[in-house]
């Protein structure tokens, strides 16, 4: 089956997402701004990880990236040319709060102030996250999100972000993807701020939900009744290769580390047991003071859900050996045997439909949204700059059709924010890998949408019968 052929197959299926459901597209701050000395703003975690050699593809940084800071009203008119409802987008810290204590940054802040009203004037519904992985590097310099002490720090500005911007924005998502802040951040040291250690990790995951639980506290307190506050968390199905006992244990602590060690204590106001003993064989355990996880389970209002591909996991390593190099039980992950985006990642959108099933399933009552999905190919452009992405495209419709079948399936999926708006700045792997709707010609800067995200906009005419 050629893959046009495919998309044709998916459309009945995503005709069904109609009524209410919200259609966007995503960015983030560090990702797309530049301007990364301008008005006041000081350096983050990346800004600092961008100058240690070799650390990013072709020693990338962000100091420009998409220049979206200059040219932020030609990229909202892009949205609204795509047919999207809601824009998602990040403010960096280290531009509100340069240094990450005091008051606002006037001159930073006048940007967001622009740029939500630019959004609302063009009839978009503004999707806010407060942090998208830019700590300030003098917060980091004090010990980052291992010490308890950042986040206060980071409900403290919260609340200046909030403040200004309540009676604009109604819906407020605290955090992106914490998994990503805590392991590859602190534990595994391939993205910013490039540490490896196991329990400054453990102490990172715990921080972060503090930090949302006591914004999100601060902020109810502040809001209109219509505001709306939310988590995004980046997940994936964990299965085990086999029905061995090995393999098994292999998924069930994978999930615990990836789904539940952050779903349970925002949920249900618990670490999971398991996970807590898997933490303690390894001489880590989560920093858990009295009434913290009152803080963390404070009520919010919806899910974002950040998808790329699903994995399953075999508790023995390529050698045969179950136990790792570290001492602790061997986890391997086992390819599917699908094929792959140009990040190696597998193309599994059933596998997106089980996990939404599943989250609605096991945290009922929790509405959901997709803030991420999205992919990247080696695709190229034409002498006009435009790009016949048909990987991207197909890629697109066959995970809209996945949400689909999961809300027939009872799962309560309200929205869709495709990954991304523009090609970016794709952290350590720098301007290599591209997964905007739109093409950015770096040099020039120039933008072209592609036909996926022709395909994205005449999706949504064609669901909302326009």
């Amino acid at each position: 089956m050629t893959e046009t052929a495919d998309v044709a197959t998916h459309q009945q299926m995503i005709d069904t997402l109609s009524g209410d459901f919200r259609w966007g597209v995503a960015t983030a701050a560090y990702q797309i701004e530049g301007a990364a000395t301008e008005d006041g703003r000081t350096p983050s975690i990346w800004d600092t990880f961008c100058r240690v050699p070799w650390a990013i593809d072709n020693n990338d940084n962000g100091d420009v990236a998409c220049d979206h800071y200059h040219r932020m009203p030609e990229d909202i008119a892009l949205v609204q040319e795509l047919g999207a409802d809601s824009y998602r987008f990040s403010v960096a810290w280290p531009r509100i709060q340069p240094r990450g204590r005091g008051g606002v940054n006037e001159a930073g802040f006048g940007f967001y102030d622009r740029l939500v009203d630019e959004v609302l004037g063009r009839g978009l519904t503004p999707w806010l996250t407060l942090y998208h992985w830019d700590l300030p590097q003098e917060l980091e310099d004090a010990g980052g999100w291992p010490v308890r002490d950042t986040a206060y720090r980071f409900a403290d500005y919260a609340m200046l972000v909030f403040d200004r911007l309540k009676d604009r924005v109604a819906h407020w998502t605290t955090l992106n993807e914490p998994w990503c802040s805590a392991m590859h951040g602190y534990v595994h040291g391939v993205m910013a701020p490039g540490r490896r250690d196991f329990k400054a990790g453990m102490n990172a995951v715990h921080h972060l939900l503090l930090a949302h639980g006591l914004a999100t506290q601060r902020m109810r307190e502040a809001a209109l009744d219509s505001t709306q506050f939310g988590i995004t968390l980046n997940m994936s199905t964990a299965e085990p290769a086999t029905e061995s006992y090995l393999d098994r244990e292999a998924a069930r602590n994978a999930d615990g580390m990836g789904v539940r060690i952050y779903l349970d204590p925002l949920v249900h106001g618990r670490y999971p047991d398991d996970v807590r003993h898997d933490l303690e064989s390894r001489g880590a355990q989560l920093p858990v003071e009295d009434g913290d996880l009152e803080i963390i389970s404070t009520p919010f209002d919806f899910l974002g859900v950040n998808y790329y591909f699903g994995q399953q996991f075999s508790g023995v390593d390529e050698h045969g050996r179950t136990t790792g190099e570290d001492g602790f039980p061997a986890q391997r992950e086992v390819p599917f045997g699908a094929p792959t985006t140009a990040m190696g990642w597998e193309i599994l959108p059933g596998k997106f439909t089980e996990l939404l099933t599943r989250l609605s399933r096991d945290y009922p009552g929790l509405p959901l949204y997709i803030t991420e999905n999205g992919s990247a190919f080696d695709d190229e452009p034409d002498e006009t700059g435009y790009v016949q992405d048909d990987g991207r495209t197909a890629y697109l419709a066959a995970h809209l059709a996945a949400v689909a079948a999961a809300r027939q399936q009872g799962a309560d999926v309200r929205g869709y924010f495709a990954w991304s708006l523009l090609d970016n700045f794709e952290w350590a792997y720098g301007y290599v890998k591209r997964f905007g709707l739109i093409r950015v010609d770096y040099p020039t800067q120039q933008r072209t949408i592609k036909q996926s995200g022709r395909f994205y906009r005449d999706t949504i005419r064609r669901v909302r019968g326009s």
